[in-house]
């Protein structure tokens, strides 16, 4: 998979930054924190489509199991928009904007958060909401959070 650009594109200057979550976990329990977010976007109405959920650790086992069918199928899913799709942070800038950009801060090996977080900012056309440490979040989006 492609690494991950150094800096997000430019926003156009007519569209706003999303609203930015904090969701405090431990790296071990921000998968769970992330999944319950999404499940409560989908409570609240959000269409499952809306939702991109990117991991900086270990692979959502629902992105494990889809890419065994091949990657050509696997960002088919991704294109289509019909569904909650779920990538490693790592493949963020492969990934399209999405009103909902949900990252579970499960890992940093090779400072993927600081690399991943600000991208994913720019993915996220309404709402971005990270599960994690929040010194680590912090200090990837340079702002107090």
């Amino acid at each position: 998979m492609p690494a991950a650009p150094e800096s997000a594109p430019s926003r156009p200057e007519n569209r706003s930054a999303p609203q930015l979550q904090l969701i405090p976990a431990p790296a071990g329990g921000a998968l769970d924190a992330a999944e319950e977010a999404v499940d409560l976007l989908l409570e609240s109405g959000r269409a499952p489509g809306d939702i991109l959920v990117l991991t900086t650790g270990e692979q959502h086992p629902w992105a494990a199991h889809e890419l065994s069918f091949g990657e050509a199928a696997y960002w088919a899913q991704q294109d289509a928009g019909d569904d909650v799709f779920f990538a490693d942070a790592s493949a963020v800038g492969r990934a399209g904007p999405r009103p909902v950009v949900v990252v579970a801060v499960n890992g940093d090996a090779g400072d993927t958060v600081a690399r991943a977080l600000p991208v994913a900012r720019d993915r996220a056309t309404a709402l971005l909401i990270v599960c994690g440490d929040p010194r680590t979040i912090n200090s990837a989006l340079g702002a107090g959070v």
